[in-house]
């Protein structure tokens, strides 16, 4: 028989046994789905912290004070103690590196803040005029932080855009005042509407200068230091500078941890893939099942049509031509029902867009080629058995239905 032969008769075939076929379309249609929705969904996680990391800068690199890798839990914890503050002259001193670009101190508290009878809990952020570039921030109104000390107390902030809209319904924020605690503050920014940011959402925030967070939480201490190499290829220079830098201000002590953004994206990455490819391989276990399933139907089919394949091996129909008849059939039903599969997962990929449009979800080009493929590989591996054995029939046998 001919190629084109071979699939009009297995066309004929699938169209005759339609339970037969849409069981089998179905079997392969909710492995396939499977594999194509469940990689969508660790894609799109995998993308989600990806953008969010991206989002909070580039060539950032982050210094926080304790050495968390000696400790494996929070610094100081099992030793007893805390670790060594980081302070303002820790941080002005990262600027004697050649790789560094710009630095940001930060201090991170929460603060009641007011205006006339309205108020709110919010977030207040303590930095210095460099912290709007290295975070790549983007300003709605007026202008960020002022240059200059930073252990100048100015009363000035910049406020989130929805802060700016819970006190300050009927009028524009800039230039008014509000109060944190005991303390008024000018309000000289409105920031752009960024929303979320690793579970932070910017647009809730005050940021104030340095020295007034300082006196606002009575600390001298920094939460963390937000370095700017300037390159990627300085990073790591610059944070072997950083290193050694607070160590010499420390009397030796390397109790700093210093974290890269390539380093912490490259981490993530690797687990997030590495779990979708596990909840692939789990959802690709239907499509085993599915080839079960088809090699049961079509030991069951060779049964059924015994007269059939008798007729055909009598009319010179050799056993191999046999065997791919049964095998192309497999292949036709694995393509219609990937097929399937492929256009249900898809939907399912766009219901989860549409319930969380905040994360990427898509399936990744690997799945929507290795899910139709494993399904045609298992439909061609489950039949070879029932093709053999139909490919044994006697034609005088299977015509006499002996």
């Amino acid at each position: 028989m001919r190629p084109p032969d071979l699939f009009d008769f297995a066309w004929q075939v699938v169209r005759g046994y339609p339970a037969r076929t849409f069981l089998i379309l179905l079997a392969m249609g909710i492995g396939v789905a499977a594999v194509v929705a469940v990689t969508s969904l660790g894609e799109g996680a995998r993308l989600y912290v990806v953008n969010q990391f991206g989002s909070l800068g580039t060539n950032l690199v982050i210094v926080l004070p304790g050495r968390s890798e000696t400790a494996g839990a929070m610094p100081g914890v099992l030793l007893g103690k805390t670790p060594r503050d980081l302070v303002l002259e820790d941080a002005l001193a990262l600027k004697r590196s050649h790789a560094v670009r710009r630095i940001a101190p930060l201090i991170v508290g929460a603060g009641d803040v007011r205006v006339g009878t309205r108020r709110r809990e919010t977030p207040v952020l303590g930095s210095t005029a460099e912290f709007v570039e290295i975070r790549s921030m983007e300003l709605a109104q007026g202008r960020f932080l002022p240059e200059g000390d930073p252990r100048q107390s100015l009363p000035v902030c910049v406020i989130g855009t929805k802060v700016a809209a819970e006190l300050f319904p009927a009028r524009q924020a800039l230039g008014e005042w509000l109060r944190i605690g005991d303390r008024r503050f000018r309000v000289i920014g409105v920031l752009a509407k960024q929303g979320e940011s690793l579970g932070f959402n910017t647009d809730e925030i005050v940021i104030v200068p340095l020295a007034a967070a300082q006196a606002l939480f009575n600390t001298e201490s920094l939460f963390r230091v937000l370095v700017e190499a300037k390159s990627r290829e300085q990073i790591p220079y610059a944070r072997e500078d950083i290193e050694e830098i607070i160590r010499l201000r420390h009397e030796g002590e390397r109790d700093v941890t210093v974290i890269t953004q390539d380093a912490v994206l490259a981490t993530f990455d690797r687990i997030l893939r590495a779990l979708t490819l596990a909840v692939g391989g789990i959802a690709a276990i239907s499509l085993a099942v599915a080839g079960i399933l088809i090699m049961n139907v079509m030991l069951i089919a060779v049964t059924q049509r015994r007269r059939e394949i008798g007729l055909l091996k009598a009319l010179g129909a050799t056993g191999r031509q046999i065997r791919l008849a049964f095998l192309t059939e497999a292949v036709l039903l694995a393509l219609s029902g990937a097929a399937v599969g492929l256009v249900v997962g898809q939907l399912a990929t766009n219901v989860a867009l549409h319930l969380y449009p905040a994360i990427p979800f898509q399936a990744p080009w690997w799945a929507l080629i290795a899910a139709p493929a494993t399904a045609v590989i298992t439909a061609v591996l489950f039949t070879v058995i029932p093709a053999r054995r139909a490919a044994r029939l006697d034609p005088v046998q299977a015509l006499s239905r002996r």
